[in-house]
Formats: C-alpha cells, sequence, structure tokens
C-alpha cells in the first residue's frame, strides 16, 4: 500500500505541480470548446488520455522501447500546439471538434506517456511488477486532471454565466494563449 500511495502521489504532481505546465495547457485545450454541462464528455475525453499515457508510460518501462528524451520534450509541446490550432481551425465545427479531441486526446497522451517514462524506468526496480506503481500514479494522474478540470470548468461556468462572456470568443481566446505558450516550448526545444 505504501508504493501504491507514493506513486498516486507521483501521479498528481505529475499533473498538479507547477513544473506540468505543458499537461495543464493540454488539457485547457483539450477541453476548451466544451461547457460544464459536458462533464461526462469530459471525464471520458481526460481518460481516453490517461489511458494513451498509460500504455505508452507501460511499454517504456518494459523497455519494449525508447524514444530519446529531447524529441518528446520537443513532441510534448507540438502536440498541445495541434490540440489548440485544432480549436481555432474548427471553431465553427464544434461537433466534429468534440469526436475529434478524443481521438487527440487518447493519441496525444501516447506521446505525453513518454514524458514520464525515463523517471519511471529508474524508479522501478528490475525486480518489482510495474502493476502497483502503473496503477498509482495514473490513478494520481487522473485525479489531478479531475481537479484542473473542475476548476476550468469552475471558471468557465462564471464567465458564461456571470459574465456573458461569449463560448466562441472563449474558445478563441483560450486556444490562442495556449497556442502562443505551446509554440514557444516547442521551438526552445526543437532537437535538431
Amino acid at each position: 500500500m505504501k508504493d501504491f500511495i507514493f506513486y498516486l502521489n507521483l501521479g498528481w504532481e505529475h499533473i498538479i505541480s507547477l513544473d506540468a505546465l505543458d499537461h495543464q495547457l493540454f488539457v485547457l485545450a483539450l477541453i476548451a470548446v466544451y461547457s460544464y454541462q459536458d462533464w461526462k464528455k469530459i471525464l471520458v475525453l481526460v481518460t481516453a488520455f490517461t489511458i494513451g499515457h498509460s500504455v505508452t508510460l507501460a511499454l517504456s518501462i518494459l523497455d519494449v522501447f525508447r524514444v530519446p528524451s529531447a524529441w518528446v520534450e520537443f513532441l510534448i509541446p507540438l502536440t498541445i500546439v495541434l490540440t489548440a490550432l485544432d480549436n481555432i481551425l474548427m471553431k465553427n465545427k464544434k461537433q466534429t471538434l468534440m469526436r475529434a479531441n478524443y481521438y487527440l486526446a487518447a493519441i496525444f497522451g501516447l506521446i505525453h506517456g513518454m514524458g514520464f517514462a525515463n523517471t519511471a524506468r529508474v524508479m522501478i526496480a528490475k525486480s518489482q511488477s510495474i502493476a502497483v506503481p502503473l496503477l498509482g500514479f495514473n490513478i494520481g494522474l487522473e485525479l489531478g486532471q479531475i481537479v484542473i478540470v473542475s476548476a476550468i470548468l469552475v471558471v468557465l461556468f462564471i464567465l458564461l454565466s456571470i459574465f456573458k462572456v461569449n463560448k466562441k470568443d472563449w474558445v478563441l481566446f483560450v486556444s490562442s494563449g495556449v497556442f502562443a505558450l505551446a509554440l514557444k516550448m516547442t521551438l526552445e526545444r526543437i532537437p535538431f
């Protein structure tokens, strides 16, 4: 149980800490097109991300494949750029965009999962089963994402209900901001 709690905290901090801006921006871009009434869809969406994340993390820990960390650090913000750009370009096709986001969450989750793989590979002893660490980490990650999503939805509710912000303006504003920040990260991390 002690190992499980350790990895749960690690997963939680992986998404909640101040060093996790890339993950937080990805979640923000991913859910920007949804409303607070869509909370069930959003839950499925972040779970799709966690599933993609955990598959790659498990395969990396098991040494099925390795991707140089410089490339992973470049690809992670690139996924955020693409997600935010998708929001901007598809802003008038909300239903299509929402369906596409499930695929983006799962596929880009695969890339994000590689970001923690090297650290996890070192932490998990060769003789240790990866089941408990992986389960703990992913539950912590999922709980952290739910907290971030909840905070975003509270802000969205206040903006739309109290301040009467236009939803399309919200999507464009958030997506443009996320795009700019992620593009800067991407350009700073070009591996060649």
